[in-house]
């Protein structure tokens, strides 16, 4: 068991763990722990660190509280808990699908920011899931987009967790996803895309670059209604946002992509509009049981 895991959650979230690294003979160490936090996090307010330092949510490796006058104790590690003052709720459901020992296989809804970060730690579904489930060590084994909806396997047993990444890394694990997206007449489905993803501007998009493909997926089309069809896509790899540029760069951008083709902001709040992208179902053999797994989202995509 870890040093972290030692410290109880706060309302589904757990304690994030930082090591104290020693400075060379060259620079000043922090005078304190507070005035080391601010620096290393300057987006956060010194107000803010100050408030968690008062509330008792800093803590040294040992559990005992870190005071925020405490002089900075390399080798050493803190522990800490984010909460945001103020944090807009997702008023989206998730669904428990299935679960074992080993892991859930869970359907999430648009929206919802699958692990804590920016402006989302609370209202996230891993802090819902270790919330409901009490269990500190859930662990998503893949990635899925806030904006995307459907299936995610999440991992239960850290002793077992290397054994369901496995199955990503080595494409063993089938993972079908539908889109809403215009219609191409001129297009022939299906049809196989092999693209070279790299990181766009902005730098949380991606861009399509002439170079040895890094990326595929398969696309054929299983609806249509009036301008608008629905694609069932079949990714081998899984590159950040590789669905919704694989389609953009064959004219089909995904009906509400705030991305692409352009970069559209909205406001946190703004729950209008979810990108037509689902995670529709995730096939496998349980490396544990060796049983073969099939699971299929309920949710649907409107045209």
């Amino acid at each position: 068991m870890n040093k972290a895991s030692k410290l109880p959650m706060i309302d589904g979230v757990s304690a994030s763990v930082i090591y104290l690294e020693k400075f060379n003979n060259k620079e000043q160490p922090p005078a304190s722990m507070f005035d080391f936090l601010c620096q290393k996090f300057p987006h956060i307010g010194a107000d803010e660190w100050r408030r968690r330092f008062d509330d008792g949510l800093i803590f040294w490796e040992n559990g005992v509280p870190c005071l925020f006058d405490e002089p900075y104790q390399y080798g050493r590690s803190i522990y800490y808990y984010r909460f945001l003052e103020h944090e807009i709720i997702v008023p989206f459901a998730h669904e428990i699908v299935f679960e074992n020992q080993e892991f859930m296989v869970v359907d999430k809804p648009h929206f919802l920011t699958v692990t804590p970060s920016g402006n989302y730690v609370k209202q996230t579904l891993l802090t819902r899931l270790k919330q409901q489930s009490n269990n500190p060590d859930l662990s998503p084994i893949h990635r899925l987009d806030r904006e995307t909806a459907g299936l995610i396997l999440i991992s239960k047993n850290p002793a077992t967790r290397g054994l369901y990444q496995t199955l990503f890394k080595s494409q063993a694990i089938k993972k079908i996803y539908h889109a809403i997206a215009p219609i191409q007449q001129n297009l022939t489905l299906p049809l196989d895309l092999h693209l070279h993803l790299t990181r766009g501007e902005p730098f949380y998009t991606m861009t399509v670059a002439d170079d040895t493909p890094n990326s595929h997926t398969h696309i054929r089309l299983i609806a249509t209604q009036g301008d608008w069809a629905k694609y069932e896509l079949h990714p081998t790899t899984g590159k950040l946002h590789q669905l919704r540029v694989h389609l953009n760069h064959l004219g089909l951008a995904i009906k509400n992509d705030p991305y692409y083709p352009c970069v559209r902001h909205k406001a946190d709040g703004d729950f209008s509009q979810p990108l037509q992208l689902l995670a529709k179902s995730l096939c496998f053999i349980d490396p544990v049981t060796g049983e073969q797994m099939s699971f299929e989202s309920k949710r649907q995509l409107a045209f």
